[in-house]
């Protein structure tokens, strides 16, 4: 069953249609019924008949939280690295064994691909800290990857060195390179405030809420401010987590598409075994079919609204949950 499952991940990939992505949907519940035991244990004490699952909308979504106290793994594996999620003083962190880093790395360079094309082509530019200041950050992993696959000298991180950013940006554009500028939304505003410019053609990538480091604001008031800083027309988002090995992303207005291989759904704040429609807020459950060793299913902390166009947005988080996220990385 196991090399079954692992043959059929590799052809998530190729997915072409909601039925397809139903049936690796199904399928992967099964295996990780049987083979992760953290989840295994949460559908059998919800008294969840395995054999009536047959619909995505069956499958029992495990609350995120369960990574701050569990290894939520599939077998013993020895894990290739464990990524962590960030967090203030004193905070229980999530742990996420990846057993499969080539399966991280499929995930997001095609997610990225799929969006923004060949890395190949782009220049990185980032406002993160460096995989030796954070080499628990799957975040930051994924920044040097593709960062390692563009091959530009231009490439960088520049959280310690704003007006060495400043300066980069200024610079001509080598080799008719896209360039893309990914980073922390505190550092971003940081950036913005102490050196606006006219910097386009330029993409830029926010990763996340202030959480913790500034006073929360509203994704308008957070685009309208770095909009002009930057010089550009709209900010574009990467909606990911340390628990996932997918992420969505944003062209502009915090309106994210999936890639084929993902799906948002949004569940009734009141019951959350039922989901509501489009239009209406919810808590978000992710499917991420990439989390093979792991767990496909999870209901994050995130409130959210999915469009009649199968975007969605993501509104906030639920009160009283922890403030946590790439931004707390700084």
């Amino acid at each position: 069953m196991a090399v079954k499952v692992r043959k059929k991940v590799e052809k998530i990939f190729e997915i072409t249609s909601e039925h397809e992505f139903t049936v690796h949907a199904l399928d992967l519940f099964r295996y990780q019924y049987s083979h992760n035991e953290v989840y295994r244990a949460f559908v059998d004490a919800r008294k969840i008949v395995v054999e009536n699952i047959i619909r995505e909308e069956d499958i029992p979504f495990l609350p995120i939280e369960f990574f701050k106290t569990k290894d939520v793994v599939c077998g013993n594996v020895p894990p290739q690295a464990v990524f962590r999620s960030s967090g203030t003083t004193g905070m229980v962190r999530s742990r996420h064994l990846v057993t499969d880093l080539n399966l991280y790395r499929r995930s997001f360079i095609k997610g990225f691909e799929l969006m923004y094309g060949d890395p190949q082509d782009v220049q990185f530019l980032a406002l993160t800290p460096t995989p030796e200041q954070a080499p628990d950050s799957s975040l930051v992993y994924m920044i040097q990857k593709l960062m390692d696959l563009s091959s530009s000298p231009e490439n960088g991180f520049f959280l310690a060195s704003h007006s060495g950013l400043s300066a980069r940006l200024r610079q001509r554009r080598a080799r008719n390179k896209k360039v893309v500028l990914i980073g922390l939304t505190y550092a971003l505003v940081d950036f913005a405030n102490n050196y606006p410019g006219d910097y386009s053609p330029l993409i830029v990538i926010e990763t996340g809420g202030m959480k913790g480091h500034r006073t929360e604001i509203t994704r308008e008031e957070l685009h309208s401010l770095l909009c002009p800083a930057f010089g550009v027309e709209q900010i574009h988002s990467e909606y990911g987590m340390t628990e996932l090995l997918s992420q969505a992303w944003s062209q502009g207005e915090g309106r994210f598409n999936t890639p084929p291989w993902m799906k948002v759904m949004i569940r009734d704040t009141n019951d959350p075994l039922s989901y509501v429609g489009p239009g209406e807020t919810g808590g978000i459950n992710i499917i991420d079919l990439a989390n093979r060793d792991s767990c496909s299913f999870i209901a994050t902390q995130d409130l959210g609204r999915m469009h009649f166009d199968g975007q969605f947005e993501v509104l906030g988080r639920f009160e009283a949950s922890d403030a946590r996220g790439c931004s707390l990385l700084i």
